[in-house]
């Protein structure tokens, strides 16, 4: 029992390293992200502030990975073109793009007004 549960986390990292090897707008998240610690920091936002971004990247990085999945396993199913899994690989695509949008609302809510003082 203990063995499956430690192999379900070694699958999962598995997951999480395809990702990011092989997914380079993953990579560009990941960019985001390392911006967006490194700006709270520096800007020493709430911890509200620091839970509403962590729910942000993390829904983002999620919405990545289903997307990949997706993408995988309509490749898988469909080889050969076919317009519904055009439009399975677009949904799942617009999934990351709306949680992107969100992401970076959230971030111009939190960071906007910090950057706008410090400007001027």
């Amino acid at each position: 029992m203990l063995k499956d549960r430690v192999n379900s986390f070694k699958y999962a990292f598995a997951g999480i390293g395809r990702l990011f090897n092989t997914q380079p707008n993953a990579r560009v998240h990941v960019l985001a992200v390392g911006i967006v610690v490194t700006a709270g920091f520096y800007f020493e936002i709430s911890s509200t502030e620091w839970c509403c971004c962590i729910l942000a990247m993390a829904t983002v990085l999620a919405a990545e990975a289903f997307n990949t999945a997706l993408e995988d396993l309509t490749d898988l199913v469909s080889p050969d073109h076919h317009p519904l899994a055009g439009h399975t690989k677009d949904l799942a695509a617009a999934g990351v793009l709306l949680t992107a949008i969100g992401a970076a609302l959230v971030g111009g809510v939190i960071f906007g007004p910090k950057i706008f003082d410090l400007v001027l």
